[in-house]
Parts: C-alpha cells; sequence; structure tokens
C-alpha cells in the first residue's frame, strides 16, 4: 500500500483499488459497475461469471483486512438495470450488518429507491461535504466544488501511460490526486480505462502486479 495526503488528512491507497480513511474507518471505492457482465451475456455477449465472484472476493478481503465502519462507493455500483447480480449484492450487504453502506449516485445508478431501500443501502447528495472534502461521481469542475473542499470522485476510470526501458508503451490504471480534484481507479473486474493528463505537482500511482507504484 501506498499512502497520500489530501484535505490534511492521510488516505492509505490499497492495490483493490481502494482508499481508506483511518480515521473515520471510511472505505473508499468507484465505479464497481456491478452485473455489468450479466447486462452483456443477456446480449450475447460472452463473459466468464468469475467477474462477478471477483469484485465480490475483492470487496470481501477489504472489509476483513480494514474492518471499515463505513463503505461509501463513489458511484456507478450498478451497471444497469435489476438483474441477479443485484439479489447477489443484497446478500453480500446483509452478511455484513456491521457495517454501514452508502452510495453517492452516479449516472449509471438507476434502480428504483426501493431497490437500494431493499439492500439496506444509504443513498446521499449527489454531492456529500465532509472534514473538508467534497464526495462525488462526477468530477466537479473548479466552479462547482465547495468552497474550501478537496474533491473525491470517481467517473473516469483513471489510467496513465508508461514506457519501460524496452521503449514498450503501458497503460495501466492509477489513482490520481491533482491539487484540488483525486480521481479514484475503477473497483470493477470488468471495466475499461481512459488515459487522463498528468501535470506538474500532480501524485500518480498506478497499480501493477499487485501493488500500489508511486510514479510521480
Amino acid at each position: 500500500m501506498e499512502n497520500v495526503t489530501v484535505a490534511a488528512e492521510r488516505l492509505q491507497l490499497h492495490p483493490l483499488r481502494a482508499a481508506y480513511r483511518s480515521g473515520r474507518r471510511m472505505l473508499l471505492l468507484a465505479d464497481l459497475h456491478l452485473g455489468k457482465g450479466a447486462h452483456f451475456r443477456k446480449a450475447g455477449i460472452a463473459v466468464p461469471q468469475r467477474v462477478r465472484d471477483e469484485n465480490f472476493a475483492n470487496l470481501n478481503q477489504l472489509i476483513e483486512e480494514f474492518r471499515p465502519a463505513t463503505v461509501r462507493f463513489l458511484g456507478d455500483l450498478f451497471h444497469s438495470d435489476h438483474n441477479r447480480v443485484w439479489a447477489d449484492f443484497c446478500a453480500f450487504l446483509s452478511a455484513h450488518p456491521e457495517v454501514a453502506f452508502e452510495l453517492v449516485p452516479g449516472n449509471h445508478d438507476i434502480l428504483p429507491p426501493a431497490a437500494y431501500a431493499e439492500a439496506g443501502l444509504r443513498i446521499t447528495e449527489t454531492v456529500v461535504v465532509e472534514d473538508g472534502f467534497a464526495f462525488s461521481h462526477h468530477p466537479l469542475a473548479p466552479e462547482d466544488h465547495p468552497p474550501g473542499t478537496y474533491n473525491l470522485c470517481g467517473h473516469l476510470h483513471p489510467a496513465v501511460q508508461l514506457r519501460d526501458r524496452g521503449g514498450l508503451q503501458l497503460r495501466l490504471p492509477a489513482f490520481y490526486f491533482g491539487s484540488r480534484q483525486g480521481i479514484l481507479p475503477a473497483f470493477g473486474a470488468f471495466t475499461g480505462c481512459a488515459t487522463v493528463p498528468v501535470r506538474e505537482g500532480d501524485q500518480v500511482f498506478v497499480l501493477a502486479e499487485g501493488e500500489v507504484v508511486a510514479v510521480q
């Protein structure tokens, strides 16, 4: 793991694409896109069942490791309309009654309110201001930042381009932290990624071979 300090708070960055606020005992994840594999299978596109299993296994490992009081999902928790994976997710949450689960809604979070209530999942506002942070799914434009806050978000599935010693270019998922905004990597096992521009002074941590590695 690596640590980064933003908004006067230290975040622990985990290789399973999550950040942990130890002072708040809060686990932060973005872009799980649960049910995406089932959505594609319904359309006739073969996606292995292990994709779903990997998401739940990784989330369970993080809960076992950190023992958080709260898990906050920064949007795009569930990829599409209701399918059988939602029932699996409800069962997963029920197996962890000691944890409060929250969702900062994103553009894919389109299930009816009753579905979230059934899961015992608390839906927050689209921007949650807390302890000097503004938590959101979409990155906030500078003019939309609540005063004095640091924006932690998802949505972009950030990655950076690197070149190895042999000249081969690699694109790796990453945690990205600018001066006023941090973007978490997509947690879901069946998600793509997009290269983000990196500026001088930014802090970037890539995910490679089961490790978090600082590259800038």
